[in-house]
């Protein structure tokens, strides 16, 4: 039985593989939308098969760590959330999945308190800790793989402090964990 189901839930929702945008390249803003929105968030990467994993082994399953971002088409959101309808499109549409580099996790420290933060064009928006976060790192794992096998190179998105917010062309993202830059790219 999977016992992550008798507590509050995280919210989950699913990204494609032509979600995900890394290596520095940038974000074109989709003409769907006129409302797009940045999330800063620690995301973790599988290492390993698991399914139906207890949270106090939830730590085996992963070993690596970055940034990135969950980009939102906001205007999207809210007609989908106001029909009833799933959020796919304005959560999951081509490349709305940056990620930074990653490192180990013994390199940024206790995934129950990493500090994080975002900077769009030199200014601090969001700054963040997993200390903060309300479902740690190992229960999201464990209640995800309750529906979903979880692969080897998976990521999962954490969730975002707040200050989330608009982007525009010409911003410039950059993406920390402590004061070590994971996440460098722009908007175009």
């Amino acid at each position: 039985m999977c016992h992550a189901l008798e507590l509050s839930e995280p919210a989950v929702f699913m990204k494609s593989d032509s979600s995900l945008l890394k290596d520095g390249k940038p974000f074109f803003i989709p003409d769907f939308s006129s409302e797009i929105h940045y999330e800063t968030e620690i995301v973790v990467k599988i290492n390993r098969l698991g399914k139906n994993i207890a949270e106090r082994f939830a730590h085996r399953y992963y070993s690596e760590v970055t940034v990135g971002i969950d980009f939102t088409a906001r205007d999207w959101q809210r007609r989908l959330r106001r029909e009833g309808l799933p959020w796919e499109i304005s959560k999951a549409f081509d490349h709305s999945a940056v990620t930074g580099s990653f490192i180990p996790l013994e390199e940024a420290g206790d995934i129950g308190r990493i500090p994080f933060c975002l900077e769009i064009n030199g200014q601090k928006v969001q700054k963040g800790n997993t200390a903060d976060m309300i479902f740690t790192v190992d229960r999201i794992i464990a209640y995800v793989s309750c529906f979903f096998t979880l692969k080897t190179g998976d990521l999962i998105y954490t969730g975002t402090p707040e200050g989330v917010g608009p982007v525009k062309a010409g911003d410039r993202l950059q993406g920390y964990i402590g004061e070590r830059k994971l996440l460098d790219f722009s908007v175009r």
